[in-house]
């Protein structure tokens, strides 16, 4: 059965699809069968996994949020070029929120949805919205872990404690067994005494483990424009060997 891991802040800019996309590579890469779930309405995932949201007639909102019966998510499952699976996004799944909200159960529609496919796969990466909304609380109770990632900068802890006080109330509310896998510091600069003082920060304002920074790179910027990840179109570059080191941590976890 796969281990299904989130990947949330509601904070924009802290590197969220990046890791997803990046950390599902390297899993591939080491041989784990990997699936991306793309649950944001921007779709920055499927983009960068080489698949245009405009050009898709289906995309996962037809699992989620169509009316019943909805599509199997194995039939709108595809392959992408980094040998990762993606259930892709399109702006369609903006609406989720909204059509979610008198759906009695709506708490556990991504869980539901993702039942059958779970055993075909090592991993499941959730990639969340910017918000806390029925979506991201969807994921968080279909996953068994979650991922924080953190720019190091002081104003990426604003908003932080408000997902620990949600990740606190899905556990208490809907998915006992979900767990905090750590923050993942990212976006970093280890020239800058800032970004050195808030990474020493983490770990005592948090209580939680704090993973291997993954540094600040321009080759992020540019793989997403290839459609693929980092590990294929900067493969000796740091910032693929940090995603590598990160999944070595994650699986080691």
């Amino acid at each position: 059965m796969a281990r299904i891991l989130a990947v949330a802040n509601q904070k924009g800019g802290v590197a969220k699809t990046t890791t997803v996309v990046n950390v599902a590579a390297a899993l591939a890469e080491a041989g784990q069968r990997v699936l991306v779930v793309d649950l944001d309405a921007q779709a920055c995932a499927t983009f960068s996994l080489g698949l245009d949201p405009e050009d898709l007639e289906r995309s996962g909102a037809d699992a989620f949020m169509a009316a019943t019966p909805r599509i199997p998510v194995a039939d709108l499952i595809t392959t992408t070029e980094d040998g990762v699976d993606l259930l892709p996004a399109a702006i369609d799944l903006a609406g989720a929120d909204r059509a979610l909200a008198g759906v009695v159960g709506r708490e556990y529609v991504v869980r539901d949805a993702l039942k059958p496919v779970v055993d075909g796969y090592d991993w499941i990466l959730l990639d969340c919205s910017p918000s806390l909304g029925i979506v991201t609380i969807n994921a968080l109770t279909a996953a068994d872990e979650v991922l924080v990632p953190l720019q190091c900068e002081t104003l990426s802890h604003r908003g932080v404690g408000q997902l620990m006080e949600t990740i606190a109330d899905v556990q208490r509310l809907t998915n006992p067994r979900l767990r905090i896998a750590g923050v993942l510091p990212t976006l970093f600069d280890g020239r800058t005494t800032h970004a050195k003082a808030v990474l020493a920060d983490l770990g005592p304002r948090y209580g939680v483990r704090v993973f291997t920074p993954i540094s600040r790179s321009i080759r992020f910027a540019e793989a997403p424009a290839a459609g693929r990840s980092i590990l294929a179109t900067a493969r000796g570059s740091r910032g693929a060997d940090d995603y590598r080191r990160l999944a070595v941590e994650l699986t080691d976890s």
